[in-house]
């Protein structure tokens, strides 16, 4: 247990970092959407191709990955919108607590820990999971919340919106063209190879810096929220004060995340195994490790482009990622086999 703690200290520490850095006003706020825009454009787009044009095609095209992460992703979806919706938590809320505790850290943490911990081989089934959260469970959670629209057009147009956000979304495309030359078994010229190699490399130190500090804006805008709204209602504007979301509205949520994500796609493995779906060792530890690591941050930026209850959401993700310092290394001990 020691030494996973001492391999997953390191990713954990950046994320601190990150988040020390922006709440003691170290890294200005304004800088952030930078720093995104590097990791989401540049460099993990690239470690994703490098990713995929190093691994066989046929690992990436791995049915049995794809058949029990989506049947798991749609079943978690399903189950959190029909117990979280209530007469607080209308269709839009209920779709993105969903969302967050469908949608592991994959891309920004889940790719370069798990390297770390499985080796190279989990890649594929890692691209794959980032592949189908990306271009199914958002498309759906969105289209979801849009029901609480009046008339029918509000989920279409959300689907269209979804759509038009994958095709802008270069992670996607990079899956694609890894597996292109994968499959082509072209060879880059160096210069070329080395570029995309140095944006690769800085793909991980950023990513985990940058999870800290988008954790931290959320804090400080949450807080300032609040003292806002109370200014307001002393000066009987009637404006209403900023709500925290109570912790019963949090917690569930944080628990499926963490706990009932990794055993429903552990359990639903080892069924898939035992009716003959072919599904390796390592592919397996692969994808339940992934579902056991804390909610993406960009599900934050999605609930507030679309009206949700984004306070909420950045504080599910908040605690997940803390949780997971202590969780994560449990479930490597539990799964990893």
């Amino acid at each position: 247990m020691l030494q996973i703690f001492l391999v997953t200290l390191p990713f954990f520490a950046l994320i601190a970092a990150g988040y020390a850095a922006a709440r003691g006003a170290v890294l200005p706020l304004a800088a952030i959407p930078g720093l995104n825009t590097f990791v989401l454009y540049f460099a993990l787009p690239c470690m994703l191709f490098r990713f995929g044009a190093g691994s066989p095609i046929g690992q990436l095209l791995d049915g049995g990955v794809a058949l029990v992460w989506g049947v798991c992703a749609l079943a978690l979806v399903g189950a959190t919108v029909a117990f979280g919706r209530n007469e607080r938590i209308g269709w839009n809320d209920a779709s993105f607590g969903a969302l967050v505790a469908a949608f592991p850290n994959t891309g920004f943490m889940g790719v370069p820990l798990l390297i770390a911990i499985l080796g190279s081989q989990a890649a594929s089934p890692l691209i794959i999971t980032i592949a189908f959260d990306m271009i199914v469970t958002s498309s759906l959670c969105i289209a979801l919340s849009r029901l609480d629209s009046a008339d029918g057009h509000g989920a279409s147009r959300a689907i269209r919106q979804a759509l038009r956000g994958i095709l802008q979304n270069p992670m996607p495309w990079a899956i694609v063209l890894g597996g292109l030359v994968s499959a082509s078994r072209l060879a880059l010229p160096g210069p070329l190879d080395r570029t995309i190699a140095m944006l690769a490399d800085a793909a991980s130190p950023v990513a985990l810096f940058t999870i800290g500090a988008v954790l931290a804006r959320s804090a400080l805008l949450a807080r300032e929220h609040r003292a806002s709204g109370v200014v307001a209602s002393a000066m009987g504007s009637g404006a209403e004060a900023a709500r925290e979301a109570p912790l019963r509205d949090v917690l569930p949520v944080v628990a499926v995340k963490l706990v009932v994500h990794p055993l429903l796609v552990y359990g639903a493995a080892r069924c898939a195994i035992a009716l003959g779906v072919n599904l390796g060792a390592s592919a397996l530890a692969a994808i339940v490790l992934v579902a056991a690591l804390p909610s993406a941050s960009n599900v934050s930026m999605l609930a507030e482009r679309f009206g949700a209850d984004n306070g909420r959401i950045a504080r599910i993700i908040l605690w997940t990622t803390v949780a997971a310092f202590f969780s994560f290394p449990l479930a490597v001990k539990l799964f990893r086999g």
